[in-house]
């Protein structure tokens, strides 16, 4: 299997008002389907999962930040 496309985050928003940040936690990882038209959202076994999910590109070991 190739390398994901994009990283899976569950996001925790914070409370209106709060100076936290949202929590960002990995749960899983994206690949595109062949077709292009579709992608696959891969998450380990025995993970109880519910809110927001979120899927963004990794970063370049190169950017900063």
């Amino acid at each position: 299997m190739s390398k994901p496309t994009h990283r899976a985050y569950i996001v925790e928003s914070t409370p209106e008002g709060s100076e936290r940040k949202s929590r960002w936690t990995e749960v899983g990882a994206v690949w595109p389907h062949r077709s292009g038209h579709g992608f696959d959202l891969v998450l380990p076994a025995g993970l109880a999962v519910s809110g927001r999910i979120v899927c963004v590109a990794p970063k370049d070991a190169s950017e900063p930040g």
